[in-house]
């Protein structure tokens, strides 16, 4: 090794493959075992954790007790340790006959730290002895001439924080995503994806909108199919798109709330597609019904997990994947998916969503809250109709509709005198938020509808909007 290599780790970072340890070999063990666990790694014994050079001294004897603790594995593990100006090298290479433990105790690398486990565990963790996880095996139809393009690679080096100086196979291979043999890892070509389904056919995401409870009738669809991290964002931001948002106006600011949490149903679609199986011929799956939205993931729990262990424990099925996505910040806290998005859940004030598993598939399923006045506000934005219906935005406040649609009663009225019912000062807010979703549901019409921005422009009430007033002025009373 060279100190360029050296200079390459320090950059990065301590992580899913790289260790730092200021001096000597406490719990060297452990971390030896958890490396040998996973997909191999390296620890630098004369670096403190913040990643600063202070060396160590008498390499020869340390190096001699770094071999005797790596062959007190059981079975032994085979490192390879050498200097590099004053720190001490240590590479754990990919291991063959895995579980390893030490001490009577099995550990695994989970993000940049290593966790405790129990045999029973760890053998169903890795299915079986020698097995190793789909994510870090090659991605055989990954070419880095033709699928490493500069515009996904300044993508997900920004994203991942790799230094722009550095060479693309160098931070690559040091994150273990590029194999030494150069060929790239699944989880590698999943996040360099421009289309996903090249690298695996059933690896995309497909969003559906249904009208009503079920399946009979879809309103919208759409599929997903850029590397995960793009999807996590595009579905996220589907799922938004399709769900109500509340406006409200604070300092004569305007925030969006929605009716489920963001922070939540990011959660949930992250470990859809971090902790899904990859071998499955399935997709994940995001349905938006009227009263729920489901998300869904092939594969059922990962080896070693039951039901009783979620919101407890977390085994990412595949690691080095899940390692990358903590790595580039889509996943804030190792080990708390379904108990934080319960808690998040709970302080937005919304019901605590479903959890569904069965051997092949995970569903987590979030209650929508029941709308006020959920007539009204159907009527007022069409839910439902062939007009501009999906979603419906609340609550285009029922006071304010109300104060619109009785100014209407006078005749023929200005967009002024409209809006100076209401009480708003906004001219383009109510305008856009209500103006124009009245005139778009039938319930307002224009006198000159040939020329919308005339200056003799009026505004009455139709028949519709009659109708409706006499609803709202019935739930007032």
């Amino acid at each position: 090794m060279k100190k360029q290599d050296l200079a390459n780790l320090l950059a990065l970072g301590e992580g899913f493959t790289t260790e730092f340890k200021r001096a000597g070999t406490s719990n060297l063990g452990r971390e030896i075992c958890a490396f040998a666990n996973a997909t191999g790694g390296v620890i630098l014994i004369g670096i403190t954790d913040a990643g600063e050079v202070v060396g160590v001294g008498d390499h020869n004897k340390l190096k001699s007790e770094v071999q005797a603790i790596a062959r007190s594995a059981e079975p032994p593990v085979g490192v390879e340790v050498e200097s590099v100006g004053g720190v001490l090298w240590v590479t754990v290479p990919a291991q063959q006959s895995k579980p390893y433990s030490f001490g009577g105790k099995f550990f695994i690398r989970e993000g940049a730290s290593s966790q405790q486990m129990s045999r029973s565990e760890i053998r169903e963790f890795f299915y079986k002895e020698g097995l190793i996880h789909f994510d870090e095996t090659p991605c055989e139809r990954f070419s880095l001439a033709d699928d490493l393009t500069e515009e996904m690679w300044t993508l997900f080096r920004r994203r991942a924080k790799i230094p722009a100086e550095m060479d693309p196979v160098t931070a690559l291979t040091n994150l273990h995503l590029l194999g030494a043999d150069g060929r790239m890892t699944h989880a590698g070509a999943w996040l360099l994806a421009r289309d996903i389904r090249k690298f695996n056919i059933s690896a995309d995401v497909a969003c559906a909108l249904f009208l009503g409870t079920d399946k009979v009738r879809i309103l919208d669809r759409r599929g997903f199919n850029r590397d995960v991290y793009s999807m996590i964002d595009a579905v996220v931001t589907y799922i938004l798109s399709k769900i109500n948002v509340e406006y409200i106006i604070k300092h004569v600011k305007r925030e969006e709330r929605p009716e489920l949490p963001e922070e939540a149903l990011r959660e949930t679609v992250v470990n859809a597609l971090a902790h899904r199986d990859y071998r499955s011929t399935a997709n994940v799956q995001v349905y938006i019904f009227k009263d729920r939205v489901e998300i869904v993931s092939p594969g059922g729990l990962p080896a070693g997990m039951t039901e009783a262990d979620l919101g407890i424990k977390s085994i990412p099925r595949n690691p080095l994947l899940f390692a990358m996505l903590h790595r580039m910040e889509a996943v804030e806290h190792i080990g708390s998916g379904i108990k934080r998005i319960r808690g998040l859940c709970r302080e937005y004030g919304v019901a605590e969503p479903r959890i569904e598993v069965s051997e092949h598939w995970f569903s987590v399923s979030f209650p929508r809250p029941a709308m006020p006045d959920d007539d009204v506000h159907a009527e007022i934005h069409g839910a439902g109709t062939s007009g501009p219906q999906v979603p419906r935005k609340y609550p285009a406040s029922t006071q304010q509709v109300l104060a619109i649609l009785t100014a209407s009663l006078t005749g023929e009225v200005t967009r002024e005198q409209l809006q100076s019912a209401t009480g708003m000062k906004d001219r383009e807010h109510f305008r856009k938020e209500y103006l124009n979703v009245l005139l778009g549901s039938g319930l307002l019409e224009m006198t000159i509808p040939d020329k919308p921005r005339s200056s003799k422009q009026r505004y009455r009430l139709t028949s519709k909007g009659r109708t409706l007033l006499e609803q709202l002025h019935k739930n007032e009373s």
